[in-house]
């Protein structure tokens, strides 16, 4: 390429304040993910700008966007799409559902039922739908960001372990502090909205053909042995954790690769170092691992084993 990687993402952070108000680290792992190929959770009440971080980055990246707010009555065929028979012609045809987009939001997963989350996961995993027998690619970039309500459990389908594991990343979305906020405020004052970041002068940098020229390059990152060791180790102390009933997969450990290969490189480097994954694993394991009942008991939380995980691995040189 001949714009280095971290040249592009620091011109699209740029773009991105002229919109976002703080929102520095989950814009940025939002950003990893579509590089890295991989789905995003996000975490977070209502009002937090999910919905306009994803916005954001699909106008910079020229993706189509669409969004789904799931409820209890969503079917498959609302998100997938459906045959439909055409009497003129006398054949049927698709009827494409949101999910033929390049960047889908999806609004509070865990408020569809298993079958609906089921059938939107198989797309995420598969990036191509089946319908009637017949396969139909997502085409490129294929990206899904679901949000969930950390907070209200009433009527939700929570997500299995199983397919919690398809997202790359689970973000948690903070509220904004009051000196962010004030900014945000001032904004809205001046006519800022949020329905139409174009007015903002958000300008569309980066094209589909260059997002995949700069995956391949992430993907092309050196990684040195200890790099990897030092992965599987983490994945591994996971898994015999005294606090954990589930540790990671090994899908957690592809992934905490490819997603530190690409931070590496939006960091100007062309190669990994161990604090690339220690950035990297907390957003990759946190929807991964189910405590014991003594941690909760203990206090502990998620994140916190997490960095009892880093702390207790050795840290190649």
């Amino acid at each position: 390429m001949s714009t280095p990687i971290s040249q592009l993402y620091d011109a699209t952070r740029a773009e991105a304040n002229k919109v976002l108000v703080g929102l520095e680290e989950p814009f940025e792992l939002l950003t990893i993910a579509l590089i890295s190929g991989g789905h995003v959770l996000l975490e977070g009440v209502p009002g937090t700008a999910k919905t306009l971080m994803a916005k954001t980055l699909a106008h910079l990246v020229q993706a189509d966007f669409k969004r789904v707010q799931f409820t209890p009555d969503l079917m498959p065929s609302d998100i997938l799409g459906t045959s439909v028979f055409d009497l003129s012609s006398g054949k049927f045809h698709l009827k494409k559902g949101p999910i033929f987009t390049q960047i889908l939001l999806g609004d509070e997963i865990n408020r569809a039922p298993a079958k609906t989350q089921a059938a939107m996961l198989e797309a995420m995993e598969e990036k191509q739908v089946n319908l009637d027998g017949t396969n139909y690619d997502l085409g490129f970039p294929f990206m899904v960001i679901a949000t969930q309500n950390p907070v209200e459990y009433e009527g939700t389908y929570p997500l299995p372990e199983a397919q919690l594991d398809r997202f790359l990343f689970k973000v948690k979305v903070d509220y904004a502090s009051a000196a962010e906020e004030t900014e945000v405020l001032k904004r809205y004052h001046m006519g800022f909205d949020a329905h139409d970041v174009g007015k903002a002068g958000l300008r569309r940098l980066i094209t589909p053909a260059q997002l995949a020229q700069i995956r391949e390059a992430a993907r092309n990152i050196t990684v040195e042995q200890g790099i990897i060791d030092y992965i599987i180790n983490l994945g591994q102390a996971s898994r015999n954790s005294r606090d954990l009933t589930l540790g990671v997969s090994t899908r957690a450990s592809i992934q905490t690769l490819l997603a530190a290969k690409t931070y590496g490189a939006l960091q100007g480097r062309d190669f990994v170092t161990p604090d690339d994954v220690k950035a990297i694993v907390p957003h990759v394991y946190r929807h991964r691992i189910v405590l014991k009942p003594e941690a909760e008991i203990e206090g502990l939380d998620p994140d916190a084993v997490i960095q009892r995980i880093l702390g207790q691995v050795e840290v190649p040189r």
